[in-house]
């Protein structure tokens, strides 16, 4: 039987490409970060291939180079990409009887918040070949960005890699930006976080914290206030 068309390979590449575009630029900021840090440049390929996230790799590239320990790593990175195992829960819904064991686990792989939210918009059920042609080229724009800025990196005046180095935090402002324009209570969530780093990196008594925890603290603190005050299903301005 004929693929159809929503479900083609074809289909998944063509919706993945402007994801891939807006990775590699990510991602080229993400490489020059992990060589500015003093780190070699196939490391910071190495981590973009065997991870998938922007946040996740940023938090884990500080907690190394702040000198924290596995059980930090793990606690950071749990807390930091816990939403993923809720987007692949709910992608689960939407895929083919097809779909083995092997797919599922390389799916799983490559469910970010963006092409999460492509392949969840799309009608009826997702075809292994739709949804691996939808992944394919933002794992390649985020791999090849890396590369790219970890290049760039290694021969660009020291003063030039710091300058650039801040393009990341730009890109973790842009996305929380439209959010906070449509949600006060994102403002308020993420205004509690970064009042809770504030506190943690200044009051005193807590100078012995590493900046791992306090990533771990501010994000785990700033989602409990949240669940509390506005659990899931009530109306905004209610």
């Amino acid at each position: 039987m004929e693929q159809a068309p929503q479900q083609s390979f074809q289909k998944g590449l063509k919706d993945g490409l402007p994801i891939c575009l807006g990775y590699f630029a990510v991602s080229f900021a993400f490489g020059i970060t992990v060589v500015g840090a003093g780190f070699p440049a196939w490391l910071a390929v190495l981590i973009s291939a065997t991870n998938l996230t922007s946040a996740g790799q940023l938090a884990g590239l500080t907690v190394i180079t702040a000198g924290g320990g596995f059980a930090e790593m793990a606690m950071t990175q749990l807390i930091i990409n816990l939403r993923y195992a809720l987007m692949s829960f709910s992608l689960t819904q939407k895929l083919s009887a097809r779909f083995g064991t092997i797919d599922r686990l390389l799916a799983s792989f490559v469910v970010t918040d963006e092409i999460f939210a492509v392949a969840s918009s799309q009608p009826g059920e997702i075809s292994r070949r739709y949804l691996f042609g939808l992944a394919i080229s933002p794992f390649g724009g985020w791999v090849l960005g890396t590369l790219v800025g970890a290049a760039a990196g290694a021969v660009l005046p020291e003063m030039v890699v710091s300058a650039l180095g801040i393009a990341i935090y730009g890109m973790f402002v842009a996305i929380v930006v439209p959010p906070i324009k449509k949600s006060r209570r994102v403002l308020a969530v993420v205004a509690i976080a970064a009042s809770a780093s504030c506190l943690l990196k200044w009051v005193p008594v807590f100078a012995g914290l590493s900046e791992g925890f306090r990533i771990i603290i501010s994000a785990a603190l700033a989602s409990l206030v949240g669940a509390a005050l506005w659990p899931a299903g009530t109306v905004e301005g209610a």
